[in-house]
């Protein structure tokens, strides 16, 4: 009886301290946010995710009662940024804006890199979406996608494309298309999108896929021509231009995605906080009108499907990486 009567008490006492820790737990959640949180960005200020992150930062400060800092902290295509959140505590008040860059991209071509973000960061929202657009000089003899995939046929290696990097959306769109339409390019990697889509107006390049906020200026101006949008539905800002699935790449689909996320091992309540938040503030009129100035939409979204997104996004792109042999300069 003894023994029982001990193993009774034992048994008590962990049911009351797993319940105290419970009710620990649950009381700091009910309490967060209780100070600012740091919104990490990998590139510089100015560009997309930066814009991104500023828009949305600026909102969820207003409706959380704590002020979300915006820290740009650039270097290998977001990774160093990436490596410092994915160390920090996971408490909800270090986050992460990213791009498929950073998440399903650059672990591979760096492969030096200890990120892992399928096992490094838990998902909150997904907070915006850019399709791309294959853009032409209008000195290239070409009116259509199959045109121009005519041409590059005709000289295997021997056309030039651009882009803002290597590893980028535009570079991987450029790889996609080649792997998809059985053509062979040649491709130039800029130190960013601006110098590309400067060269393409000069007639340096021939073509370039660019993020439609990045070009859709110069297409509406004539300085390019767009023959393509990469996006699975036609854009919004260029409505007559086709996806290049409707003209002729069934199944092509590529765009710059913007993913919050956060340490793995954050408290669900807080993510799920952190998600609604976000979603309140793609809601706002103001935010929609100024993502369709700059050609993004937003989409609904929960924590769970954006980690099985970047999932999806990390086995997609590892295998044009690897069809392609593509290599970065550890």
């Amino acid at each position: 009886m003894d023994s029982l009567r001990f193993l009774a008490t034992r048994i008590s006492l962990g049911v009351a301290l797993a319940a105290a820790l419970v009710t620990t737990s649950a009381a700091q959640t009910a309490k967060y946010p209780d100070k600012p949180i740091k919104m990490v960005v990998g590139f510089t200020a100015g560009g997309g995710t930066d814009v991104v992150a500023r828009i949305l930062a600026q909102k969820m400060s207003e409706t959380l009662g704590q002020t979300v800092v915006v820290e740009n902290r650039t270097g290998a295509s977001g990774m160093i940024a990436g490596e410092m959140v994915a160390k920090s505590p996971p408490d909800g008040y270090t986050l992460m804006m990213g791009t498929q860059t950073t998440y399903a991209v650059a672990p591979t071509l760096y492969r030096k890199t200890s990120l892992d973000p399928a096992r490094d960061f838990a998902g909150i929202a997904m907070s915006a979406v850019s399709p791309l657009v294959l853009v032409v000089h209008p000195s290239v003899p070409v009116q259509s996608v199959k045109d121009l995939i005519a041409m590059a046929k005709a000289k295997p290696g021997g056309i030039n494309y651009g882009s803002g990097g290597l590893g980028t959306t535009p570079h991987m769109s450029g790889e996609l298309f080649q792997a998809v339409a059985g053509i062979r390019l040649a491709h130039t990697a800029y130190r960013g999108e601006a110098p590309a889509i400067n060269d393409l107006i000069g007639g340096q390049i021939p073509f370039m896929f660019s993020n439609l906020s990045a070009i859709v200026g110069n297409v509406r101006a004539g300085h390019v021509r767009a023959l393509g949008v990469t996006s699975a539905k036609r854009a919004p800002a260029l409505p007559d231009v086709p996806t290049l699935a409707e003209a002729g790449l069934p199944g092509f689909e590529a765009a710059t995605w913007f993913a919050l996320v956060a340490p793995t091992g954050t408290p669900r309540d807080v993510l799920l906080r952190l998600n609604a938040e976000v979603k309140g503030a793609l809601a706002l009129p103001d935010v929609r009108q100024r993502y369709a100035d700059l050609g993004m939409t937003a989409e609904d979204s929960t924590p769970e499907s954006v980690d099985a997104y970047i999932k999806s996004e990390i086995a997609k792109w590892t295998k044009v990486i690897q069809d392609a042999d593509i290599k970065a300069t550890q």
